[in-house]
């Protein structure tokens, strides 16, 4: 595998003592103590440095106003240096200046001698924001790239997999916008109806002890909109520190008045379409929020059997995952054989959730049964209320083989129980108030009582009764509210709801026609199964805060005597037709005229909200100002891609494709791009309650464990799971989380983006990608020491026509080529020649999204080409001092050094945004550059000049010299410092041309003194040691004097005697009697992993004594 190929995992893996440190599970005390010591020590110093700075600053402030001598000067910027927060060492030349906010920043001098990513992302931001480079301009003539972000909940931070969201979507943003697109990118957030509700609630009783119904619904609102105000800036404030170049001019909120309009004119126009109605059906019901909630609020448990969990509520854990069997007995002329043996006076049915038969109206078996066959059409009697329970026949529902093959039928409280009752005409019986107790229906002996309560209850009265028949494990999967862990019961309310069938197959057949893309294609299976099943969409909330539905209900005047017939029930809501549904009070009261004209009556406005994804499904276009036609609205829709976590596809996606097709006639958005779920290291799902979720900032900024874990406690945590998650924090972050800054979270998060279902984020992997960042700041550094204050950039030659033969689409901006002042040696053609690859890779990589291949192919050139190889064999060129021949190509070389950094940061900066714009800043620029701002800058495109396939395949045979050349130096144990001669046996032309072309940068990567071509038929001098490149070369090295190979032969047959006899001892310890069956598993594993590296080193061991015998016997022959 080429090293350009290699995992970037492996490439930029922290320190083996970093890694170490991490997988440390508990400190020992002693070595804890001497590191807290050790940490006060250095905190005294650091002190006593500030209090030195603070002196010398005073002290050149005290002679600011006398002539300063060289020394003082000196001694000031010093103190400078100290005040400006620089580094150990640093000079105040190399400190960035303050920057008024929104300036563009002021660089310092000269560069720090190592990256701080504090320092480098101060100020970008703030200039970019001011500078109007994130604006989209609705006149604009450029294509249009338009996108909307996800809108997080209002309720909190954002944590790493929103910071996925923003990583991902800011580097096509940014990428766009490069090559030449009107990019609006909107930023939003969602006000999130139950998650905010329950958190103001929360809050009011932390703090002053009162429920939302004890303040009132106005005044609580007043408390959720007053709590958004507070804190609904935090998410903005995280999105600008990961970068995101959002058009904060069209920030918009799900409430705000202008989406509320939206709101309101989409409810209206889909129920003036026949898609929004009203009807009694089964919801997910929270007790506790007093609120039916949507599938993607509820979270599922797999029990194995019997379990004890807590419910809110209740002072005792509540058991599940029990099914109890109880008899329901017959009416007299119903039971079966009278009088015989056989008689069947009862019939047995089984149930996991006991108090529910309170409400039970039928009683199901298959009609094949042969045990029922005499009860068809028969009925039980109701234990407690003497109901008639009907027994009905039910091949769709009843599984014959499955318990007693008797079903009891529940339809207000169970879905399959409510198909089985439509199917029957059976009646609908609700057992449960809207907080969970038992209501009249349930029976006077029952009612008031807590469902759970009365679960108990049940089973006491059906032991009186002698029909209770036994209880047994029963593996089950139970629903809790995700926001208030209440356990989720079934239950039957009267309920909006949209009509999803139509549009649902128009959606499915949008993707069939490749009007919808979706990327990567597989979720293509995951929408077609889940749109082709869907049921109808329920969109009305029992809640205070969101989108009060435009809907109010006709109550008629009690005179009046049709309606008191035909509407004897006064509940409110009690019948549909009486709903009205319009934009305002006025239009609903003549709606209600025109439909009851001449009746007296009131209007009584929906007290409930509608979904949050109801809000959420409109906003690719009420963003932008729908249904009014604004010049947003114009220009920017439908949007380009929508990109967001394949976990909310059905959800949010499928909603968006439902309003966009019905209210606007078209698709939102051509393209769905769907990343993975963020897990942790673990592969466990991120939950506050394992400790395990991150803040971005927390790895931006760096965070100690103390700091977690006070974190936590300023939650709504249950102090138990606090402290649950502080032990999952201390575990997996022992020594907090590293400052690791933005672009190196960025540059990790994308690349994860190969694992498309689910990524195992490890911070580690994060920490390896900083020191990478590191790697650039010291390219550049070498760049601007060797380019010189007086060097002058190339000029950009005229612009080409576009070229066929590239894989990558036509730009739309000016493809950069220069005019170089002498012809380029070997290197430098390579190099522009394999930057040219590497653009292309990158650019047909992000045109098809696949942001991992292009973050390899930039980590890759810099990497293994530009810093590995090119910088090294630059390095003699900047060095030459006199000859006319050695100056220009010092010059050509400079040049091609410049044309690379600029090209290679303009190339990286979609991923990494500050620190390319830090670096780029620095460069020297061409008087053809206009562009203020590398994100404003051309991204690059390939050069067909800058193709050189030979100069590649001589750089290519030059590399694998090389590679030969260091092993050999590795194998024979030469030091650093001693430079051998080699010599290159060329078997073909081709070869010989290619190291005699690359002499110097052979010699150079190999730290050689010399390199002979040797002409065919010439032998090598004795004493060499000799690798095999290919099968038309091989080089010698000339070992002769530079090592005393006897000596090392001793050496390493000492290292073999000891590595043996740690060998033997592994062997004993895992040959002995029973070890298979007695040691455990890990431990087997660890002891096979042990010996196999014992037998490589051995094996490597014994190489090198052969190489040192062959090299003794050479030197003896000669």
């Amino acid at each position: 595998m080429a090293p350009e190929e290699k995992d970037l995992k492996a490439a930029a893996a922290p320190p083996a003592e970093a890694a170490a440190a991490a997988g440390e599970k508990e400190e020992d005390p002693e070595r804890k103590k001497k590191k807290e010591e050790k940490a006060r020590e250095k905190e005294l110093k650091k002190q006593k440095a500030a209090e030195k700075a603070a002196k010398a600053k005073a002290a050149a402030a005290a002679a600011a106003s006398a002539e300063p001598s060289k020394k003082a000067e000196a001694k000031a910027k010093k103190a400078a240096a100290a005040a400006a927060g620089a580094g150990a060492g640093e000079e105040a030349d190399a400190v960035n200046p303050p920057t008024e906010a929104g300036q563009k920043k002021n660089l310092a001098k000269e560069m720090a001698k190592a990256y701080n990513p504090k320092a480098v992302e101060a100020s970008w931001y703030e200039w970019w924001e001011t500078s109007g480079f994130f604006k989209g301009d609705n006149q604009s003539t450029k294509p249009p790239f338009v996108i909307v972000v996800p809108p997080p909940n209002v309720t909190g931070a954002l944590h790493i997999g929103h910071g996925l969201t923003a990583a991902v979507e800011d580097t096509i943003v940014r990428w766009k916008r490069m090559s030449g697109f009107n990019v609006c990118w909107v930023p939003g957030t969602d006000h999130a109806g139950i998650a905010t509700q329950v958190v103001v609630e929360k809050k009011l009783m932390r703090e002053k002890g009162l429920s939302r119904h004890d303040v009132g619904r106005e005044d609580f609102v007043k408390e959720v909109w007053k709590w958004k105000e507070d804190y609904g800036g935090r998410i903005g404030n995280q999105q600008r520190k990961m970068g995101a170049s959002l058009d904060w001019s069209r920030e918009c909120f799900t409430m705000d008045d202008k989406l509320s309009r939206a709101v309101t004119e989409a409810f209206v126009q889909l129920h003036d379409q026949g898609l929004i109605y009203r009807d009694n059906r089964l919801v997910n019901w929270d007790c506790v929020l007093r609120t039916a909630i949507s599938d993607i609020e509820v979270e599922y448990h797999d029990l194995k059997g019997r379990t004890h969990l807590p419910v809110p509520g209740y002072d005792k854990p509540v058991e599940f995952g029990a099914i109890t069997s109880f008899a329901y007995p017959l009416e007299a002329d119903s039971a079966q054989g009278e009088g015989s043996e056989e008689a069947l006076k009862e019939i047995v049915v089984a149930t996991t959730r006991p108090e529910t038969m309170l409400g039970d109206t039928a009683v199901a078996v298959h009609p094949d049964d042969p045990r029922y066959k005499a009860l068809h059409g028969k009925f039980a009697v109701h234990p407690f209320s003497g109901r008639r329970i009907p027994i009905v026949c039910d091949a769709e529902l009843v599984d014959m083989a499955f318990g007693t093959g008797a079903v009891k039928i529940t339809p207000a409280h169970d879905p399959n129980d409510f198909a089985t009752g439509k199917r029957h005409s059976l009646e609908f019986i609700n057992i449960f108030t809207d907080d969970g107790l038992i209501n009249a229906n349930g029976g006077k002996e029952f009612e008031g009582m807590k469902r759970f309560d009365a679960r108990t209850a049940v089973l006491e009265k059906l032991q009186e009764k002698g029909l209770y028949r036994g209880v047994a494990d029963n593996p089950m999967r139970l629903g809790f509210c995700s926001r208030s862990k209440d356990i989720i019961e079934p239950m039957l309310k009267p309920q909006w709801y949209v009509s999803c069938a139509d549009v649902a197959a128009d959606a499915c057949q949008a993707v069939r026609d490749g009007q919808l893309e979706f990327i990567p294609k597989a979720h293509e299976e995951t929408w077609f199964r889940w749109l082709e099943n869907i049921r109808d969409w329920c969109i009305s909330r029992q809640l205070w805060w969101g989108h009060r539905i435009p809907a109010w209900y006709v109550t008629f005047d009690q005179s009046d005597e049709a309606a008191a017939r035909d509407f004897p029930v006064r509940e409110f809501g009690a019948y549909n037709s009486n709903w009205v549904v319009a934009r305002t009070d006025a239009d609903a009261r003549r709606a209600a005229e025109e439909k009851f004209p001449g009746r007296k009556f009131e209007l009584g406005r929906d007290p409930d909200v509608l979904d949050t994804w109801f809000s959420s499904g409109l906003f690719p276009f009420s963003v932008f100002g729908w249904p009014e036609e604004s010049a947003d609205l114009k220009a920017f829709y439908p949007t380009a891609l929508l990109e967001t976590g394949h976990d909310i596809l059905f959800f949010w996606v499928a909603r968006m494709v439902f309003m966009g097709l019905r209210l606007t006639g078209q698709l939102p958005f051509k393209q769905v791009y769907l990343h993975a779920m963020v897990r942790d290291a673990h592969g466990r799902k991120m939950s506050k309650s394992l400790g395990n979720v991150i803040d971005p900032l927390e790895v931006i900024n760096g965070i100690t464990l103390q700091q977690l874990q006070a974190n936590l406690e300023k939650g709504n945590l249950d102090p138990r799971e606090v402290k649950k998650a502080q032990a999952g924090q201390a575990a997996d972050f022992p020594n907090g989380i590293a400052e690791c800054g933005c672009d190196a979270l960025r540059f990790a998060l994308v690349n994860y983006t190969t694992q498309w279902m689910n990524i195992n984020l490890d911070i580690q992997r994060v920490q390896g990608y900083r020191l990478w960042c590191n790697k650039l700041w010291n390219a550049i550094r070498f760049a601007m020491i060797n380019l010189g204050d007086s060097f002058t950039p190339p000029s950009v030659l005229p612009q080409p026509p576009p070229s066929s033969s590239s894989s990558c689409s036509p730009p739309l901006t000016p493809t950069l080529n220069f005019a170089f002042s002498a012809p380029l040696p070997l290197s430098c053609r390579w190099i522009l020649s394999v930057l040219n690859a590497t653009v292309t890779r990158a650019v047909t990589a992000l045109e098809g999204y696949d942001l991992a291949e292009a973050t390899t192919a930039a980590y890759a050139w810099w990497q293994y080409q530009l810093c590995d190889v090119f910088i090294e064999v630059s390095k003699p060129a900047f060095n030459a001092s006199e000859g006319e021949e050695a100056l220009k190509l010092k010059q050509v070389t400079r040049e091609v050094l410049w044309v690379c950094l600029d090209a290679g940061l303009r190339l990286l900066h979609p991923f990494m945004p500050f620190v390319t714009e830090e670096l780029w800043q620095r460069l020297p620029k061409p008087a053809d550059y206009t562009w203020p701002s590398i994100m404003i800058a051309p991204y690059p495109s390939p050069v067909k000049e800058w193709a050189d396939p030979e100069a590649e395949a001589m750089m290519a045979t030059a590399e694998a010299a090389v590679r030969s050349i260091r092993s050999l130096r590795m194998a024979y144990a030469l030091q650093p410092k001693q430079r051998p001669t080699a010599s290159a046996q060329c078997k073909s032309e081709a070869a010989a041309a290619a190291v005699a072309a690359a002499v110097g940068e052979i010699r150079t990567l190999a730290t050689l003194a010399e390199l002979q071509v040797l002409p065919a038929g010439e032998s090598a001098p004795a004493g060499c040691a000799v690798a095999i490149v290919d099968e038309n070369l091989s080089v010698h090295v000339l070992l002769r004097g530079m090592v005393d190979a006897k000596a090392e032969t001793q050496k390493l047959g000492k290292r073999k005697n000891e590595t043996s006899k740690l060998q033997e001892a592994l062997a004993k310890k895992m040959g002995v009697p029973g070890y298979e069956e007695k040691v455990p598993a890990n431990v087997r594993e660890e002891n096979a992993s042990k010996a196999a590296k014992l037998a490589a080193e051995l094996a490597s061991i014994d190489e090198a004594i052969k190489n040192f015998e062959k090299l003794m016997l050479d030197e003896g022959s000669a």
